[in-house]
């Protein structure tokens, strides 16, 4: 049997007023009735009449952010995140706890040794798991145990292993609360700027970079950063839709400009829009596909011969002094916008031809790059700023890079 249709609210309220004034009620009477069907039917409403009682206990789970001009609310949110990643913070063990753990551990080795480590059974690492505290129940766990379980004879782990495990867990959640400090927008991600301001303010606690000069921490931050988002985002579709300011789905010259570190030249730039295909001057998504896959794998061919083209400004098949020098005054304007003393153009144009060293000495062909393995670096030093700084600090990267290595290599072991 069909359900009888229940009337709306608003007709009852309707019909209870109609037969009111049929009886002649003052005009006040009338009008505190309104308020009181009014307020019982609204509230019923509200309520959801024949609703699930449970309805009314579902906690609140959406907050929309606050404006920029709500500067109370704006300051109640980071003051909130604060204190969050303070207790965050309070959860992870200290350095007290660490060697108290490393105390209990080896209290509670297991023999015999394996080779030259110290073992640990599945019986005692559980008392140890009751003895550590409540901050280290969470890594006393049978799947931590089995992840850490290898080959040996007896089932148990090394507590060398175990104790790296949970030394790099506590950084990995050290750095992440570290990170989240310069979430600005306290959204769950870091912008680019976020994470420039993060690795700025790293640089001076970070001993392989002491030799870095104060004028190249700009340069450094700008490399870092570009190489986080490189293997983030690799076909720079986030990357696109945010150098697209006007959201019309294309970029102009100046959009192209913010791409990367924002250093390539404008000479350059101007090349590329001369040369691609745009629409009513703008760069459509495929063309800004192909100029990404060629300045981002410039040892190759392929992508050689892409910046070449733009280098070779009268297609002549070879790039001369002429060539160079046209493209590297850009470099040496922007030195000087940044207020580095400019680097020598002759002293460039030697080092580039000996890197190359092409069959004709006064014309370097695509071939000449190819041959030379060369390709990345030459181009890198006449159209990118960034370029021409890593290859003048060279030497302090490698050493850098190699210190890395080191640090990497005691950490496996």
């Amino acid at each position: 049997m069909a359900k009888e249709q229940q009337p709306h609210w608003s007709d009852v309220l309707k019909r209870r007023l109609d037969n009111s004034r049929k009886g002649e009620r003052s005009e006040e009477e009338v009008r505190a009735e309104e308020t009181e069907l009014f307020t019982k039917y609204y509230t019923e409403w509200k309520g959801g009449g024949d609703r699930d009682e449970s309805y009314k206990n579902i906690p609140r789970f959406y907050y929309r952010l606050p404006a920029e001009d709500e500067v109370l609310l704006q300051k109640l949110r980071e003051e909130s995140r604060a204190v969050f990643l303070q207790r965050k913070s309070r959860e992870l063990l200290d350095n007290e706890e660490l060697q108290n753990l490393w105390f209990l551990l080896d209290k509670h080795q297991v023999p015999p040794v394996s080779g030259e480590e110290a073992m640990i059974s599945y019986e005692a690492y559980l008392q140890v798991g009751e003895k550590a505290g409540p901050k280290c129940k969470k890594f006393f766990t049978a799947r931590v145990y089995a992840k850490l379980l290898h080959s040996d004879p007896y089932g148990r782990i090394s507590i060398m292993q175990f104790f790296n495990y949970v030394m790099r867990k506590v950084w990995l959640h050290q750095t992440r609360i570290g990170l989240s400090l310069y979430d600005v927008a306290g959204q769950g991600h870091l912008r680019e700027s976020d994470l420039e301001n993060y690795i700025l303010e790293l640089i001076p606690t970070l001993p392989q970079l002491d030799g870095l000069e104060k004028s190249f921490y700009s340069f450094y931050v700008c490399t870092a950063v570009r190489k986080f988002f490189f293997f983030l985002d690799p076909l720079r579709t986030g990357q696109y839709l945010n150098l697209d300011k006007d959201h019309n789905g294309m970029l102009s010259k100046e959009e192209l400009s913010r791409y990367g570190t924002a250093t390539l030249t404008s000479v350059f730039l101007d090349r590329v829009f001369q040369e691609c295909l745009t629409y009513d001057g703008e760069m459509d998504y495929k063309t800004y596909l192909d100029f990404v896959l060629a300045l981002e794998n410039r040892k190759e061919p392929a992508a050689l011969q892409y910046i070449f083209k733009l280098l070779d400004m009268e297609n002549q098949g070879y790039l001369n002094v002429f060539s160079l020098n046209y493209f590297f005054r850009a470099i040496q304007e922007q030195m000087k916008l940044h207020g580095q003393e400019p680097v020598s153009f002759q002293d460039v144009k030697d080092e580039i031809f000996d890197m190359v060293k092409p069959k004709d000495p006064y014309k370097i062909t695509l071939q000449d790059l190819v041959n030379s393995c060369q390709g990345d670096t030459v181009t890198s030093i006449l159209i990118d700023l960034n370029g021409f700084w890593t290859y003048e600090n060279r030497e302090v990267l490698v050493a850098n890079d190699n210190d890395s290595s080191n640090t990497a290599d005691l950490d496996d072991t």
